[in-house]
C-alpha cells in the first residue's frame, strides 16, 4: 500500500453536543460523484464521436452532425450522460459511506489510473526507442523483415499496432502492482540525459530519438505526478493567513478552492482540448502526429494526450480533496494536516 492509498490522521475535534447534518455529507457526495460521472460521459462521447464517427450530441441542438448517422445516435449519446449521472446518484443514496471513505476510494481509483499511465510511458518509451535505434542503424529489416520494417516507419501503423497494445498491457500491470514509480521515472530521465551527454562528447554519436525520450518521460513525470502531489500536500502554498485559520475555516477554503479554481481549470482544459476534432488534444491523437525528425520517437501524439491525463487525474483528485475538505468542515475524524507543507 502506498501513500496514495492512505490518509493521514490528525482529525479536527467536534464541539460538544454538535451533530453535523447528514444531508450536507450526502449533498457533497452527490456533487462529487456527479462531477466524475459527467466527466466520464464526456470522455466516452469524445471517443464515440471522433473515433467511431457517431454524430455526437450537437444535432439535437441544431448543430452539424459529425457523420451521416441518424439523430437517434445523438440521443443515445445523451443517454450516456443520463445513465452515468443516475448511476452516481444511485450509488450515493444506496451506500452509507462517509465523506472520507469516498475520498479515499476516489484517490485509490486515481492511483490506478496514474499507475497505468506511468507504466505506459515507461514501456512505450523504451520500445519506441529500440525501434528507432534499429531503424537508424538499419538492423530492423534484418530482424522483422522489410515489409514490417517499412510499416514500423509509419506513425499510423506504429501507433495502433505497437503503442496501443502496450498501453493495454500497462493497464493490466497497474492492476497487479501498487507502486507509482515516479522516483524511477525521474531516475530514467537522468539516465537518458546521461546517455545523450556520453554519446555526444565521448563517442560523437547523437540521435533525435534520445532527446525525444527525455522530453517524453520528463513531461509525463510532471503532469502525471501532479495529482499525487496534491494528495500529499506537496504543491507549494505561499500564504499569510491560511496556517493560522481553524481547521473548519481551512476546510471552507479548500472546498471552495477545489471547485472554483481546481475543477473549473480541469473543465476548461478538457473542453478546449477535446471539444472538437481539430482541438489541441484530439487533433494530434487522431492523426498520430509525430515530430519532424524522421528517426525520432513516434510519440508526439501521446504527449498531447498527457494534457488530457493531467486534467482527468487532477479533476478526480480535486473531487476527493473537496470531499475531504467538507469532512473537515463537518468535524469528521480522520483528517489531514493541510498546512504541513505551506510556506509562510
Amino acid at each position: 500500500m502506498t501513500a496514495l492509498d492512505m490518509v493521514q490522521d490528525g482529525s479536527p475535534v467536534m464541539k460538544s453536543g454538535e451533530t453535523p447534518s447528514p444531508e450536507s455529507a450526502r449533498i457533497s457526495r452527490l456533487f462529487g460523484w456527479i462531477v466524475l460521472a459527467i466527466m466520464t460521459a464526456f470522455l466516452l462521447n469524445n471517443y464515440l464521436t471522433y473515433w467511431q464517427d457517431l454524430p455526437g450530441i450537437a444535432p439535437i441542438y441544431g448543430g452539424a452532425a459529425n457523420g451521416p448517422l441518424p439523430i437517434l445516435w445523438s440521443w443515445l449519446q445523451v443517454a450516456v450522460y443520463a445513465a452515468l449521472v443516475l448511476g452516481a446518484v444511485a450509488y450515493v443514496l444506496k451506500s452509507g459511506r462517509t465523506l472520507r471513505e469516498d475520498s479515499r476510494r476516489i484517490s485509490n481509483i486515481n492511483a490506478f489510473l496514474i499507475r497505468a499511465a506511468f507504466f505506459a510511458v515507461l514501456i512505450v518509451g523504451l520500445t519506441d526507442a529500440v525501434i528507432s535505434f534499429l531503424r537508424i542503424e538499419d538492423f530492423l529489416s534484418d530482424i522483422v523483415g522489410q515489409q514490417l520494417a517499412d510499416d514500423l516507419g509509419r506513425a499510423r501503423f506504429r501507433g495502433p499496432y505497437v503503442h496501443m497494445p502496450l498501453i493495454a498491457l500497462s493497464v493490466v500491470i497497474a492492476a497487479f502492482t501498487r507502486t507509482l514509480g515516479f522516483t524511477w521515472l525521474a531516475l530514467l530521465v537522468v539516465v537518458a540525459e546521461l546517455l545523450i551527454v556520453i554519446g555526444r562528447f565521448v563517442f560523437s554519436y547523437e540521435q533525435a530519438f534520445l532527446a525525444d525520450l527525455v522530453r517524453f518521460w520528463y513531461a509525463a513525470l510532471f503532469l502525471f505526478a501532479s495529482a499525487y502531489t496534491l494528495l500529499e500536500e506537496g504543491h507549494v502554498r505561499v500564504d499569510v493567513f491560511y496556517a493560522g485559520l481553524s481547521t473548519r475555516t481551512q476546510g471552507f477554503v479548500n472546498a471552495i478552492g477545489s471547485v472554483i479554481l481546481g475543477m473549473s481549470l480541469c473543465t476548461v482544459i478538457l473542453v478546449i482540448g477535446l471539444g472538437g476534432k481539430q482541438n489541441i488534444i484530439n487533433s494530434p491523437i487522431l492523426t498520430y502526429e509525430t515530430t519532424q525528425a524522421g528517426f525520432g520517437l513516434f510519440v508526439k501524439y501521446l504527449m498531447a494526450g498527457f494534457l488530457g491525463v493531467f486534467a482527468v487525474s487532477m479533476m478526480i483528485q480535486f473531487v476527493a480533496y473537496f470531499m475531504d475538505a467538507v469532512a473537515d468542515i463537518r468535524g469528521e475524524p480522520g483528517g489531514r494536516d493541510h498546512d504541513s507543507h505551506s510556506i509562510q
